[in-house]
């Protein structure tokens, strides 16, 4: 195991600088390609997904199961994710700033390739794609693991995605996938430290607790997608019903899901209930705090645990809040650092929250599904980061970027 992934690494390192130096035009064809190739083998793909999902054991869970599933539009959204992307500007070699000093030195700030890239990713075979396909157009190669239950789809796509790298003429190393479900291949992969630059883990908690406690390569990480939305005293009640409902049910099991509702306490008599019936009208397990209990008899006691969990289920907690210092105060205090919403109409208290809230992202009247790459115009994401350093929130095209000085002189000599 120990010599496959140092191999990998190896090849690796040297297509990156291949890449590197490649033309917008090379990697557009070779987008194109893939994506050509992915729509004309759907039924070879949908196959080896139902191989996946055969494999599950029972006890599988709703949420992991949708997380594998692969449908007809999910393999043509896969498809389209690809041209997407090859109609985005070519990161690579942007003008970031420019300068003279006094001396006559001009100095440049330009975008370039962050250089070798390793996912490790559970259970989604369209990131596979996605990812591969973000890492590829920003010059980067990229080492791909997926999980083993999704090791057939994975498999196939990036298969395809070879096959789009040969006819363009390009290294097919720009983008590898690990070709073991062995555990064992992850550890190694995380002290390629010589080789891999960054590391994307993309997965649930204990798989990114485990890469955060053994990587020594630096990470894109979220621990987990704790997201609110809160209904302000101000909120228009169509667009919180809509907008909540949106948040909690389009789909349950996404990072971006909404687990926490905060409604104001001037609007729980008017606002909260329609909410409440129209998630459990839905399917929704509703639990709440005493106050939001009094508005509905069907609302679960919530525990102290519900403020901290991410469900990724149709289950949602609701804290009636005294007001926008309140809600701020709760999000601080239990929020990944993910996403957050405010449904209101004023806009100093929509600015307030946008500026005071610590999240990657901070919404005003909208869902907090919108937090993907796709909706963002990134083409597609590689994954969500929560932390500080280089990048925050959906990681797209320039996020997988960093930069670097050219300095042009005439002779000048530093005394």
């Amino acid at each position: 195991m120990k010599e496959l992934m140092r191999s990998m690494g190896q090849k690796a390192k040297a297509a990156a600088r291949i890449l590197a130096s490649a033309t917008r035009e090379q990697k557009d064809a070779a987008l194109k390609a893939s994506a050509k190739l992915i729509r004309g083998h759907i039924n070879e793909i949908l196959a080896a997904n139902e191989d996946d999902r055969n494999a599950l054991p029972p006890s599988t869970s709703d949420a992991m199961r949708d997380r594998l599933l692969l449908t007809p539009e999910r393999v043509e959204s896969m498809a389209k994710g690809l041209d997407d992307i090859a109609a985005l500007p070519d990161p690579v070699g942007r003008k970031l700033a420019e300068w003279t000093r006094p001396n006559g030195l001009v100095i440049t700030r330009v975008a370039v390739p962050l250089g070798v890239i390793g996912v490790i990713y559970e259970s989604r075979p369209n990131v596979t794609a996605d990812a591969g396909a973000l890492c590829f157009k920003s010059g980067n190669a990229v080492i791909l693991r997926g999980g083993s239950d999704s090791f057939n789809s994975s498999a196939k796509i990036a298969g395809l995605l070879h096959e789009g790298l040969k006819e363009a003429g390009l290294p097919q190393d720009c983008i590898q996938s690990v070709p073991t479900t062995d555990r064992a291949a992850v550890g190694e992969m995380l002290k390629l430290d010589e080789y891999i630059d960054v590391i994307v883990p993309r997965g649930g908690k204990s798989l990114i607790q485990r890469i955060t406690d053994e990587s020594r390569i630096p990470l894109f990480k979220h621990l987990n997608g704790i997201c609110h939305t809160y209904i302000h005293a101000a909120a228009d009640k169509e667009i919180a019903r809509k907008v909540v409902l949106n948040a909690k049910m389009r789909r349950t099991g996404t990072c971006n899901s909404t687990e926490t509702i905060l409604c104001d306490e001037a609007v729980s008599q008017t606002i909260l209930p329609a909410v409440i019936d129209d998630l459990i009208a839905k399917g929704c397990e509703v639990r709440g705090d005493e106050k939001t209990q009094a508005l509905d008899k069907r609302v679960i006691p919530a525990v102290d645990e519900d403020w901290d969990t991410e469900y990724l289920a149709p289950i949602v907690s609701v804290r009636v809040v005294s007001g926008i210092k309140e809600a701020i105060d709760h999000i601080a205090r239990h929020s990944s650092h993910h996403t957050e919403s405010i449904l209101t109409q004023d806009d100093a208290a929509a600015a307030k929250f946008l500026a005071e809230v610590d999240s990657a992202v901070v919404m005003h009247n909208a869902s907090t599904q919108f937090c993907d790459g796709g909706e963002f115009g990134m083409g597609a994401e590689i994954g969500i980061a929560t932390g500080r350093l280089h990048a925050r929130g959906p990681i797209g095209l320039e996020q997988l970027t960093t930069f670097k000085y050219q300095v042009r002189g005439a002779g000048q000599t530093r005394p």
